[in-house]
């Protein structure tokens, strides 16, 4: 397969990579050691369930968050984590192949209840899994909501929100994010 050269020719330098790919296996991460950490992005909380795969990029003041014990994130080989990209999973995320994140993304498995009888913020979480198949290419300031498929080789337009499934390789935008066409 061909790679995307220009994205993957100015990384960090390859010790300065191996060193926090390093730091952060030592307390739990599973990354795989060709994955590319930018030094200001953060892993956090349950790094044990974060799972990296190979050729991983994820750059600068990206978060991607395990938020309790059983929270699971999977990133699949080859994807790219845009800057100030945060991943939060409270149930599940799964991110295919070959993807492409664009920065400014925000992906949420979870919502705060709405009931009137409490506040919000003593409601507990609803959450529902989110899975991203391979090559995908969602575009900057875009949002994925709890409970979202997104379809093989499907496009989301920048500034999109994602509250629905994406059917494979269609393009997709809008707030709420529609059907636009098929890709050709």
């Amino acid at each position: 397969m061909k790679q995307n050269y220009q994205l993957r020719q100015n990384l960090p330098l390859k010790i300065v990579s191996n060193l926090i790919n390093f730091f952060y296996r030592i307390k739990g991460l599973n990354a795989d050691s060709s994955a590319v950490i930018f030094f200001n992005a953060k892993l956090l909380r349950f790094l044990n369930n974060i799972k990296i795969s190979k050729n991983v990029i994820i750059k600068s003041n990206a978060q991607i968050c395990s938020c309790n014990k059983s929270a699971k994130i999977h990133i699949g080989a080859n994807t790219t984590v845009g800057y100030y990209t945060f991943i939060y999973s409270s149930e599940q995320i799964l991110i295919g192949r070959n993807c492409m994140i664009a920065p400014f993304v925000y992906i949420v498995d979870s919502s705060h209840g709405t009931k009137l009888d409490s506040t919000m913020n003593t409601q507990p979480n609803k959450t529902s899994p989110i899975i991203i198949e391979d090559d995908v290419w969602i575009g900057a300031n875009s949002t994925i909501l709890p409970g979202v498929k997104i379809g093989k080789g499907s496009i989301i337009a920048a500034g999109s929100v994602v509250n629905s499934d994406v059917t494979e390789h269609s393009v997709y935008g809008g707030v709420p994010a529609k059907f636009i066409k098929k890709r050709s």
